[in-house]
């Protein structure tokens, strides 16, 4: 590689832009991603955030909270170690983290970030030149890269809500997945993973031992998550995975723990009451905030603004509100719960498949030669019984992960009356499939359980989750962590066979019935919610928020990547049926719009 620019982002600056020059060209960039600089004379520019040390042409830069040994590492000792060991360096390091090494004398570099994605490295090869930042945009934005958009990256956000590694909405420019790095040597990339989390799928009777060491771990992983230096506080949605975070917290702490909730004044998505009772139960000193139609205009343009990518997990607008609150309280760090479910097995859509594994128990001759001939009786198709059965059986014999796509918005449709023929035929429609086959089918497990949540684990954690979350603080200017995603927690979650995390029809049996008596039952029992936002109904019903879809809708429309027919049909199923459902939709592509609108795209 001739040159090598490079950006990390600490992940809890606030943002503000400037230009910086670099090797005589400028770039567009923001602040809060030039606090580390490497380039060829691997001169470096460092803030309070960053670990960096160079030593006879070999340049490190580190940032987040990366552990050695168990303890916080330095940019030193990494690059001590990497002396040693070379790449064999990364089996020892651990934490959230973001790395690169660049080494001019053998004309190396090589970029990595933490087994759980919680960190985000983007790059882009210009030539024989090297761009990398935390941020997908900081690397669009090098004059040698562009910020040409990707049409198979719209069509990945229309699908996932979200554009997932390795892809990013600029062409050219890539995103390295949970637990991998790429090595450049003389231009040429080779991507692999450090590490693979170990699944054990034979069935274990020793529950209390385990149990114990579960409880054991998750107040190690706690205490390591707590800030030294400064008050820390909690989110709280009154779910199984916040409210045993702060109860934990609460018994680290010499006083009361600060936690933030928000609530909705709408029937089916307030769950503050569950929030109370946790509250109550350990004491903590809880501040709510409920969430208003207005909100959500002030949250669109920070959203809109904040993310490198377009971004459509409503869910962004409560966790920004919670991390402002936080943030005008003096807070600077706030523990989240996000994780449990993909490590422990709490998604509704486990069970839900575990329903459709059972046929494939079934013997070969009764499926195929008894149950589906009778499904297929001329007629059958006008009785309900039969007509359910019908439907259970054309999606038991699609097989996983794919069958877990039946509910996808996109993947439902026929494409040619949502997208315009232009557009169709610039991308790979099969790709958001391929690439969740991937994440599936290098599980190491052959259980079905394991493999789900191994998927989940880089979709709807990695891409998603984390991201709404991370970003969302670091807008607010407050940084998360997120104990039950501790490398030590993950790692053990392992070791819990599957048939522990769904049990039956019950999800997380082993989490919650390790928790009896620590959390309190409602809580426990509960039915599963989540973080919703009741966005399809206030567009609904509140004018000024229906005028900005309004806006947007027509805007888009000229774009000419979804059929306006489409976009017309969605508004009116919205105004006229199901709110809550097709207000999914068009949060979706109004967010979509806004982002580049703002960036005059």
């Amino acid at each position: 590689m001739n040159k090598i620019w490079g950006w990390l982002n600490p992940g809890n600056t606030r943002n503000s832009s400037e230009l910086l020059t670099i090797m005589g060209r400028t770039a567009h960039v923001r602040a809060a991603d030039t606090a580390s600089l490497i380039h060829e004379d691997c001169a470096l520019a460092a803030d309070n955030h960053h670990s960096l040390a160079q030593e006879h042409g070999l340049c490190v830069a580190l940032c987040g909270q990366p552990r050695l040994d168990g303890a916080r590492a330095s940019a030193q000792q990494f690059l001590e170690l990497w002396r040693q060991t070379g790449r064999e360096a990364l089996q020892k390091i651990s934490g959230p983290f973001a790395l690169a090494v660049i080494d001019r004398q053998s004309n190396t570099a090589l970029l990595a970030i933490d087994r759980i994605g919680v960190h985000s490295l983007a790059f882009a090869i210009a030539g024989r030149s090297l761009v990398f930042g935390s941020r997908a945009d900081a690397v669009a934005a090098h004059p040698d890269v562009g910020t040409q958009l990707s049409l198979q990256s719209l069509y990945n956000y229309l699908y996932f809500f979200d554009v997932p590694a390795p892809g990013t909405i600029y062409q050219g420019v890539e995103k390295l997945l949970p637990g991998q790095y790429v090595w450049f040597k003389d231009g040429q990339p080779e991507r692999n993973f450090y590490w693979h989390l170990k699944y054990r799928d034979q069935p274990r009777t020793d529950f209390e031992p385990m149990s114990e060491r579960f409880h054991k771990i998750l107040r190690e992983s706690v205490a390591r998550s707590i800030d030294d230096n400064q008050a820390t506080a909690a989110f709280l949605s009154g779910g199984t995975d916040s409210s045993t975070v702060a109860g934990i917290v609460s018994e680290l702490s010499s006083k009361p723990v600060r936690t933030y909730s928000i609530g909705f004044s709408a029937d089916g998505f307030d769950e503050m009451a569950y929030a109370r009772i946790a509250a109550r139960h350990f004491g903590l000193d809880m501040r709510e905030y409920y969430l208003k139609p207005e909100d959500i205009l002030s949250a669109i343009p920070v959203i809109a603004g904040h993310y490198d990518e377009p971004f459509a997990n409503e869910s962004a607008v409560p966790a920004y509100f919670c991390a402002k609150m936080a943030q005008a309280d003096g807070y600077r760090v706030i523990l989240g719960g996000d994780g449990g479910d993909e490590i422990f097995g709490g998604n509704s859509r486990y069970a839900k498949q575990k329903r459709f594994e059972l046929y494939h128990t079934l013997p070969d001759f009764l499926r195929t030669g008894v149950i589906e001939p009778l499904a297929r009786l001329p007629g059958l198709q006008h009785f309900s019984h039969p007509r359910k059965l019908q439907s259970y059986l054309r999606q038991a014999n699609i097989p996983l992960p794919e069958r877990m796509e039946s509910y996808n918005y996109t993947y439902g449709q026929p494409l040619t009356q949502m997208f315009t023929a232009d557009f169709l035929a610039a991308i790979n429609p099969e790709q958001p499939v391929a690439w969740l086959k991937d994440a599936y089918e290098r599980t190491e497990s052959g259980s079905y359980i394991n493999r789900m949540l191994h998927m989940d684990m880089k979709f709807t954690l990695a891409d998603n989750d984390l991201r709404k979350v991370n970003g969302m603080a670091e807008a607010a200017g407050i940084e998360v962590r997120y104990p039950l995603l501790d490398d030590a927690m993950v790692s053990f979650s392992g070791e819990v066979p599957p048939d522990w995390k769904v049990k039956g029809q019950y999800l997380r049996w082993f989490f919650k019935q390790s928790l009896k008596g620590y959390l309190p039952d409602e809580i426990i029992n509960k039915r599963k919610h989540g973080f919703g936002l009741p966005f399809g109904l206030w567009a609904r019903d509140y004018a000024p928020l229906r005028e900005r879809i309004e806006d947007r809708l027509s805007d888009f429309k000229k774009r000419g990547w979804l059929q306006p027919s489409y976009i017309d049909r969605i508004r009116a199923e919205h105004m006229t049926g199901h709110a809550t459902y097709y207000g999914k939709m068009l949060w979706v592509i109004v967010m979509l719009e806004e982002w580049l609108a703002q960036r005059k795209l």
